[in-house]
């Protein structure tokens, strides 16, 4: 006799949360490069008469982007056990909260050029730096919990890229000066970034989210008989393991032979990586052909067809939006359908395949250009293209993150979480570093 985990989470409260907490994971820094533009006019129209260059500025921000992000998942993945998990996520989310005033601020503070510069690129690695652990250990925690809730953590964070885009879409079209339009950006990451803490500290009250938990942490199980057979005389509705009903003398006589039982260690993070190694190196394969060409390429894409002299609308509603809106289409879908299976040699071969959208979307209208000829000229083309290159990228990354937990034991899961988040910071650096050399051959 299998026994189910916990009750259903009837109200969806606990679905709720950890779509707000994904969606609050990447919100912050999306509205930050969002505002992109309020940084370079700053730096241009600076009073310093050694002007910093934009250029400079823009390389900069990639590298101190992805620097920390790649460092800390990384000291994540084998640091996590001996740093508590409530002063990783909530600490990380504080640290975030105050950079963000901070930002916000300085947006009516006047400073020397050189300075401003300084302290912008600090707070891009200090940004980045708790955005990674908070990322990795939010990944882990979710990885004890049924799959779909790794499907709904990953759609939220493709919410939060269409939040961004339609603040972009709106700026661009009732014209907001850089500066006012960078205060809302830098205030909205304070209110999501508040409201997720709140989030995460509600959730150890929850039952579902305690009995799935502290199933998967290194509690032993004699620690928690006492109220284990009073859990179970509940009927278990649309339980996540299949079960609607248990016989309550079965269940409890399980729960005294599994208490009976030593106490595994949880294993080593080589050994986990030997189980989940395909995953790893799939969700590296997915992020590293996406940002080798979104936004880095996509975002010189000039409109040619319906859009044609709406730059200020094509950009934010063509690559942004349409991108984000697919690509969390493709992270839903996994909740209902989860094809090729997790054994399936398909599953790699579908995710190497997707590398074809790099030089479709290069033979795009991109300008300006100096190799390459035009094969993609119409907007509808660019449309299609995007679209079918954003929902593969939310389908297979969030597969991969949902599988990889189930290829281990359940007290191993919050390992593999944390070991996927490096190599989804992996892909997105490779990636990074691939766009550069893009943009030269195009």
């Amino acid at each position: 006799m299998r026994i189910c985990k916990g009750t259903s989470d009837k109200s969806g409260l606990v679905a709720v949360i950890f779509f707000l907490l994904g969606m609050g994971t990447l919100l912050p820094w999306n509205f930050f490069i969002t505002a992109m533009n309020y940084f370079t006019d700053r730096l241009n129209n600076g009073t310093n008469s050694t002007q910093t260059d934009t250029y400079m500025f823009g390389n900069m921000s990639v590298l101190l982007a992805q620097l920390p992000l790649l460092l800390f998942t990384l000291l994540n993945s084998f640091l996590y056990q001996h740093i508590a998990e409530k002063m990783r996520i909530a600490g990380s989310m504080v640290f975030i909260l105050l950079l963000f005033i901070l930002t916000a601020i300085l947006v009516k503070v006047k400073m020397d050029q050189d300075l401003f510069f300084s302290i912008t690129m600090a707070t891009i690695w200090f940004i980045n730096m708790f955005g990674a652990v908070l990322q990795g250990s939010l990944f882990g925690l979710v990885g004890k919990l049924p799959p779909r809730f790794s499907s709904l953590f990953m759609s939220g964070q493709a919410v939060a890229g269409i939040f961004s885009g339609i603040a972009m879409l709106l700026s661009n079209i009732f014209e907001t000066d850089s500066e006012s339009s960078a205060l809302g950006y830098f205030i909205t990451p304070c209110v999501a970034t508040l409201l997720t803490l709140c989030c995460y500290l509600v959730l150890p009250h929850l039952r579902f989210a305690q009995l799935h938990l502290e199933s998967a942490s290194t509690k032993t199980l004699k620690d928690r008989s006492a109220n284990s057979c009073e859990i179970v005389k509940v009927k278990l509705h649309n339980c996540d393991n299949g079960f609607d009903d248990i016989d309550e003398t079965e269940t409890c006589k399980n729960m005294k032979e599994l208490q009976e039982e030593p106490t595994e260690e949880k294993s080593t993070v080589p050994q986990v990586f030997k189980k989940i190694w395909v995953m790893a190196l799939c969700v590296t394969c997915v992020f590293a052909v996406t940002l080798s060409v979104f936004p880095a390429v996509t975002i010189n894409t000039k409109p040619s067809g319906l859009f044609e002299g709406k730059d200020n609308i094509f950009i934010p509603l063509c690559s942004f939006i349409v991108f984000n809106v697919m690509d969390w289409i493709g992270r839903s879908l996994t909740s209902r359908l989860q094809w090729p299976s997790k054994e399936s040699r398909l599953f790699p071969f579908f995710v190497v395949f997707r590398v074809v959208f790099i030089p479709a979307l290069m033979f795009c209208n991109v300008q300006p250009r100096s190799y390459l000829k035009v094969f993609f000229n119409h907007d509808m083309a660019y449309i299609i293209i995007m679209s079918l290159f954003a929902m593969t990228n939310g389908y297979f990354a969030c597969l991969s993150m949902s599988y990889a937990p189930q290829l281990v034991r359940s007290k191993d899961a919050e390992t593999a979480g944390a070991l996927m988040t490096f190599f989804l910071a992996l892909g997105l650096s490779l990636g990074a570093a691939f766009s550069f050399g893009l943009k030269i051959i195009i």
